[in-house]
């Protein structure tokens, strides 16, 4: 009875810090001009490890990735991580932390609740189920963290043909970029919230005294699209040269439409081949049943019958 108790409060204080840990995730608080004014301070002292900037940040979350990123191999597992979050959207202070600390804890109740359910089974069953559920403790939350990468790059590369197209139309009306953008941002947070947060943060870096270059350069850092890539170049070059940009814009917005319109069709033309494996493994063989197994059952019943009087 004791120990049922002990279990449940334990499992319970885990799934706890789980739904914590998830919840603060994924709150934005992000905020350019703070960020611009660390980033100053941060390049007025002296240049430090990633290891040694934890500890000296303070914090349980940060104390507990300090500890992780002593352990071999891991420092570079904590910079993916970061990276990957801030090409999903999440980039509020504490987001590793966060992160990690559900990592760290899903694999715990993973381990935990497989061997509590082979708490009876011999050591070489144990040791595989182990094994197995610590593979899918570490791979899950990996995964998770993918599909929200690819899912925020699709939403930007879906928002950027139109936002593109506008922020044309806006420069062709007399406004400077940074006023061009800040206003196709206010346009754009209702429709394409991802984008527009994105160019807000790229006006903000600018009038806190960030170089344009940089800033953009760190746009194509935090998505990763070659189209942001190949956009935050064009601009960077205009401004460069004193070239006209509504112009370039206009005919890069075509290009990405016709990019958009190429993608759907490649996707239209995968969806036979997709389609095939789920229609062999279960369409035919529900098919295979209603069509052949009442004919079947009704020849087995006509020989049973006629063998029946002949004995």
């Amino acid at each position: 009875m004791g120990t049922g108790i002990l279990i449940f409060t334990a499992a319970f204080l885990v799934m706890s810090a789980l739904f914590w840990s998830g919840f603060h995730l994924f709150q934005d608080q992000e905020n350019p001009l703070r960020d611009r004014l660390d980033e100053l301070q941060a390049n007025s002292l002296v240049a430090s490890s990633m290891a040694e900037r934890r500890k000296a940040g303070g914090g349980f979350l940060n104390r507990f990735l300090y500890l992780l990123s002593l352990i071999p191999g891991l420092d570079d597992y904590l910079q993916e991580t970061e990276r990957e979050l801030a090409q999903a959207g999440i980039r509020n202070k504490q987001a590793l932390g966060r992160f990690v600390l559900g990592h760290v804890l899903f694999m715990l109740v993973m381990l935990g609740g497989m061997l509590y359910l082979q708490r009876d089974n011999p050591f070489s069953q144990k040791f595989g189920g182990m094994v197995a559920a610590f593979l899918l403790g570490w791979l899950l939350p990996n995964q998770v963290l993918h599909r929200l990468v690819a899912r925020y790059r699709g939403k930007l590369q879906e928002a950027l043909p139109d936002t593109v197209d506008l922020l044309g139309i806006v420069l062709g009306t007399g406004l400077a970029l940074d006023q061009a953008m800040l206003r196709v941002s206010e346009e754009m947070q209702y429709i394409y919230p991802e984008l527009a947060a994105e160019f807000y943060t790229v006006v903000m870096q600018v009038r806190a005294g960030q170089d344009r270059s940089r800033a953009f350069q760190q746009l194509v850092r935090r998505t990763g699209i070659e189209d942001i890539k190949s956009l935050s170049a064009m601009i960077v070059q205009s401004e460069r040269f004193g070239t006209s940009l509504s112009q370039a814009l206009k005919v890069y917005a075509d290009a990405l439409r016709t990019r958009r319109r190429l993608r759907a069709e490649a996707a239209v033309a995968k969806a036979g081949i997709k389609m095939l494996f789920p229609i062999v493994l279960f369409i035919l063989p529900a098919l295979f049943v209603i069509t052949l197994v009442p004919g079947m059952l009704s020849v087995m019943r006509d020989l049973a019958g006629g063998i029946g009087p002949g004995r």
